[in-house]
């Protein structure tokens, strides 16, 4: 009989000790642990994003913003690591790395994007864009829709554009002023069959490289020119690589904002909702701020005084675009004949509005 009591109570004081224990954890302030990688089974969602720019960069600084609206707008929900400077994945890896999921977001170049859907290559084309407005209207119109849509079927759901700024001429050989000065230099270019044609019809030989391995290709010789922003200029330090500086205006370099499509489907709508917001916001915010920092660095490059600086006059502009027109039918058959007439029409509509500035 004592047996059966003694039992018995050791059972009623176990049961007493779990449920005060249950019922302490459920009202106790101490935090809960989590696994901030799950979605759906911790408290928070971590999305990864990878990109190849510094963070005082227009791309660097639209993530750091992106970040903090995100992490706003879901009460800390959902939280977005940065890894900037090709810390993770680099231009020639991080398009593979979102499609397998190693990473949840990337940015990258419209040149790396047209890699794997040819329909992107279009916003690589010389002398496209009259100025920033034309740029931002092609981005809202149906050109930016058209390219968001091709994303789907290869993976990945395309969230913005992001710009950078228009892209100038760098040389170790001397100024660019005429087409013919391009003759035998080798240029360090994206990866795109528009930035082919373009050099070819010039007459330069090109090397792809990736961004984080320019500034030692120039430094070496490897390569004796490039094109780039003022923005990509300044915080890589490539003046110091690089004597003379064509201001050109000749093409546009930009970014499309890309989130990995399955773990966009199994987000929860409301993450999804407030993800898209924040991108709408950041887009806004991001596109104004290009076109501030490219001005503020290009004071900042000036006053530096290590480069030669030829800016095109509007005659020199004439000359180089109708040298570069062939381009535009050699990779018609890549862009498809929807998203040239579109280019072509908004080229038309901006003809007569003045080129871009950076004073």
């Amino acid at each position: 009989m004592r047996t059966f009591w003694g039992i018995g109570s050791f059972v009623l004081i176990g049961l007493v000790t779990a449920i005060g224990i249950g019922f302490f954890s459920r009202f106790s302030n101490a935090p809960s642990a989590y696994d901030d990688e799950q979605i759906g089974l911790g408290r928070q969602t971590v999305i990864k994003f990878s990109y190849v720019v510094a963070e005082n960069t227009p791309k660097g600084l639209a993530a750091q913003e992106f970040a903090r609206l995100v992490e706003e707008k879901t009460n800390d929900g959902v939280k977005v690591e940065l890894f900037p400077n090709a810390s993770l994945y680099n231009e020639t890896n991080e398009v593979e790395a979102l499609q397998r999921g190693r990473v949840q977001m990337i940015a990258p170049s419209f040149s790396n994007i047209s890699e794997v859907v040819p329909e992107w290559m279009v916003m690589d084309l010389p002398f496209a864009f009259q100025n920033e407005e034309a740029v931002l209207e092609s981005f809202q119109s149906n050109i930016g829709d058209i390219l968001l849509r091709k994303l789907e079927p290869e993976g990945m759901i395309g969230l913005g554009f992001w710009g950078n700024g228009f892209q100038q001429m760098t040389s170790n050989r001397g100024l660019l002023v005429h087409p013919e000065d391009f003759r035998d230099l080798r240029f360090r270019i994206l990866p795109s069959k528009v930035k082919q044609a373009q050099f070819n019809q010039l007459q330069a030989a090109t090397i792809s490289i990736p961004f984080n391995q320019v500034y030692r290709s120039m430094e070496t010789g490897k390569v004796d020119s490039g094109e780039n922003t003022i923005s990509n200029l300044y915080s890589k330090k490539l003046y110091q690589v690089q004597k003379y500086l064509t201001l050109s205006n000749h093409a546009y370099l930009g970014y499309g904002v890309l989130m990995n499509k399955s773990f966009w489907e199994k987000l929860p709508q409301s993450q999804r909702k407030a993800i898209a917001e924040a991108m709408q916001g950041t887009t806004a915010w991001a596109n104004r701020n290009a076109v501030a920092t490219n001005r503020k660095q290009w004071d900042e490059l000036k006053k530096k005084g290590q480069m030669d600086i030829h800016a095109l006059s509007l005659e020199e502009r004439s000359e180089w675009q109708q040298a570069l027109e062939p381009v535009y039918q050699e990779v018609e058959s890549y862009i498809g004949k929807e998203l040239m007439e579109a280019v072509y029409e908004l080229r038309s509509r901006f003809s007569d509005q003045p080129p871009p500035t950076l004073d």
